[in-house]
């Protein structure tokens, strides 16, 4: 991912069940709970001093990304991943149905 022109990847730190974008010395997250054939994103979060850089976009991005390659489902009870995937219907083929 790129941001400010840099490569900066994003990291799946399954240990703490994040992923994660350094930038600048601070850590942009967003946290998930697999459960099955599903992943629940349920927080992200963005330190106020890299808010509007596209930083939750990328992580929302990487994390959908992630959850096509693997096969899953998603559960979007994060509202800024839902925003997302309202903002790129490309994804919403990977919400899982309600039940």
């Amino acid at each position: 991912m790129a941001v400010d022109g840099k490569s900066t990847p994003v990291t799946d730190n399954a240990a703490e069940s994040r992923f994660e974008l350094q930038v600048e010395g601070r850590t942009a997250v967003l946290e998930y709970v697999r459960r099955g054939d599903a992943v629940v994103y349920v927080h992200t979060g963005v330190p106020p001093e890299l808010e509007g850089r596209g930083i939750g976009g990328q992580l929302a991005k990487f994390a959908l990304d992630d959850a096509r390659t693997r096969g899953l489902k998603v559960v979007a009870r994060c509202p800024y991943v839902a925003a997302y995937i309202e903002r790129h219907p490309e994804y919403a083929d990977l919400l899982a149905s309600a039940s």
